[in-house]
């Protein structure tokens, strides 16, 4: 056990999360209205948030007034979508015309732009109930918030999207929207017992956030139904980011698809996992080849191998993709205010400055040659898993240095791939560690978003139902 006993321990297979596809029904025979639901998340936002403070703006006027024509449309028999009446939560990068946007910096602390994103939009055309800003660690990069994790104060939440997945480990809210450049959806989802889906690059429409060209909006649920539905209506009103397809798959979402073969990958992850996350995640495989799923990894398949080596330092390639993107920004921001950006964010933008163009289009080859092999090991297995961290969550005033970057949300360590290569992938809230959760990933090539959702379904009912992992 670890030092600092867990004050709430999770189990994945007694936790309840907070879900809304499963409220719909009463929604329709009115036997409970959005409205009613509304007041039953504000009602546990109020007891929990002073604790966990995941939130940085609500607006529970506007809430109300949206959540009752949700309900005037469900009396009427006209929802406009299976997330009509939904309450959901939106990161602090994206802007809402009715709440200021921070990005995590107390340089952004009057921006009030008075204008909703393009996935903000969306989720209101589709009439889900827009009621507040969660906590984003600073310009959604290294140097945390206040949020704590909902299972255990002393812990992190992870980071960059740590307010939009302690809302739903809190069972505030049933979704919530995030973003991830390197790790900051799918790793704080696993922290805090999320299903999660960052999708295939350019899947969802990133507003005004298209500066990284390899930022991907995500998607924070209780439940794999709520998740898939609350994106692909993002994708039918806002589209994918310009020059991308968006989103591909039906409204409904996909039902358990079982695998023939799963290909176990080890990324830069594998040697930081601590003992009792990797005996716990073995026994997980062990669940799924008693399924009778067969399992390989780089020592059986020479495809495998071949991509193993192709996303070998990928945390390197984020690192300078990100610092060479974000540098201009960062400039702008300390000409103008003279300071007040972290040590972190500060060490981020002096390993920038070292950059040449010359040196940016040499990571953007090899990233380039990352989605090669992306492509080319799809033929080892209908999907690809691995662990969402290297173990359960750090605690708060955890620093620990990779690539020369200070992490102090967790290392992205399994992450980073998925963003470089940008495959879509799917956080599975199935292990517990200490106490703590720790989330399994489901990945596959680009476009396959419906498929391994589905794949995901299929892993966490069979693992849940065979007894977990202990």
């Amino acid at each position: 056990m670890r030092d600092n006993p867990v004050s709430n321990p999770y189990d994945p297979r007694t936790f309840q999360p907070l879900t809304f596809h499963d409220a719909v029904p009463a929604f329709i025979d009115g036997s409970d209205s959005p409205r009613a639901y509304l007041e039953r998340c504000l009602e546990v936002i109020a007891d929990r948030e002073p604790v966990v403070r995941a939130w940085v703006s609500l607006n529970e006027a506007g809430a109300r007034d949206a959540a009752d024509a949700a309900a005037a449309r469900y009396k009427a028999g006209r929802p406009l979508s299976a997330i009509d009446g939904m309450p959901i939560g939106i990161k602090d990068l994206f802007m809402t015309r009715d709440m200021p946007t921070k990005m995590g910096s107390p340089l952004y602390e009057k921006n009030f732009p008075r204008q909703d994103s393009a996935c903000v939009q969306a989720l209101r055309a589709a009439g889900a109930v827009v009621l507040g800003k969660t906590v984003t660690t600073e310009l959604g990069m290294s140097h945390p918030g206040p949020t704590t994790n909902p299972f255990s104060p002393q812990h992190s939440p992870g980071g960059s999207s740590s307010g939009s997945a302690a809302v739903i480990a809190a069972r505030m809210v049933p979704a919530a929207i995030g973003s991830q450049v390197v790790g900051s959806c799918i790793r704080p989802a696993g922290f805090c017992a999320n299903y999660a889906l960052k999708p295939t690059m350019g899947a969802l429409h990133r507003g005004e956030r298209l500066a990284f060209s390899q930022s991907h909006i995500g998607v924070h649920t209780g439940s794999p139904i709520d998740m898939w539905r609350t994106a692909i209506e993002i994708a039918k009103r806002a589209g994918g980011d310009p020059g991308y397809p968006g989103l591909i798959g039906p409204d409904e979402a996909p039902a358990p698809l079982r695998p023939s073969r799963l290909v176990v990958i080890e990324a830069e992850g594998w040697a930081h996992v601590d003992d009792a996350t990797g005996a716990s995640f073995e026994r997980l495989l062990d669940r799924l080849r008693a399924a009778g799923v067969e399992i390989v990894g780089r020592r059986e398949d020479a495809l495998v191998e071949a991509f193993e080596q192709a996303i070998a330092d990928s945390l390197a390639l984020c690192r300078d993709i990100c610092g060479y993107e974000l540098r201009w920004t960062l400039h702008n921001l300390i000409e103008q205010h003279g300071g007040g950006l972290s040590d972190s964010l500060m060490t981020r933008h002096e390993l920038s400055q070292r950059m040449t163009p010359s040196d940016y289009r040499d990571v953007l080859l090899r990233r380039e040659q990352a989605k090669q092999a992306l492509a080319a090991v799809a033929a080892a297995g209908d999907a690809m898993i691995c662990l969402s961290s290297v173990g359960p969550a750090p605690l708060m005033d955890n620093a620990g240095v990779d690539s020369g970057v200070e992490h102090t949300t967790g290392l992205p360590a399994f992450n980073g791939w998925t963003s470089v290569t940008g495959a879509p992938a799917v956080s599975l809230p199935l292990l517990a560690v200490d106490g703590l959760p720790v989330g399994v990933q489901v990945v596959g090539p680009l476009h396959s978003d419906y498929r391994i959702a589905g794949i995901g379904r299929w892993i966490a009912d069979a693992v849940l139902a065979a007894g977990g992992t202990d």
